[in-house]
């Protein structure tokens, strides 16, 4: 099965397209998974090379990680945003201190997409509610 038939971003698509919708699926295991566990792989490589900086919290690896997964974040997160029906600049909400992210937080990891086909494009659930539709019966 490809990407396209099981309804599936790439990967490539998923990390560095702005275009097309995104899945609670996709934003929790396919990027805030990959993206904390290569925070805490830079972290320790920090550590075990003495560039950690404790007055920073971080190092030179941890620092290049952080700058390289900036446009993956901002990729999914557009993506995520497309899916609840709003425009990427929603992503912008999440500089006002402490409720911005905790709203971030709960519009992009914890509420389901707009069903159906919506303006940024179909319904990511759309396959894979006709599979498991049919599987049942």
């Amino acid at each position: 099965m490809t990407a396209k038939t099981t309804g599936r971003l790439g990967w490539g698509t998923l990390w560095f397209s702005f275009t097309g919708r995104a899945t609670r699926f996709d934003y929790w295991v396919r990027y805030v998974i990959p993206y904390v566990a290569g925070a805490l792989i830079a972290g320790f490589l920090d550590a075990m090379l003495g560039t950690y900086n404790p007055d920073t919290g971080g190092g030179v690896i941890t620092l290049l990680f952080v700058i390289a997964a900036i446009w993956p974040s901002l990729a999914v997160g557009v993506k995520r945003c497309h899916d609840r029906d709003r425009s990427g600049w929603f992503l912008l909400i999440g500089l006002i201190p402490i409720v911005g992210g905790i709203w971030l937080l709960i519009e992009l990891g914890f509420l389901r997409g707009s069903p159906g086909s919506n303006r940024f494009g179909p319904d990511p659930l759309a396959g894979a509610a006709g599979s498991a539709a049919a599987l049942t019966t």
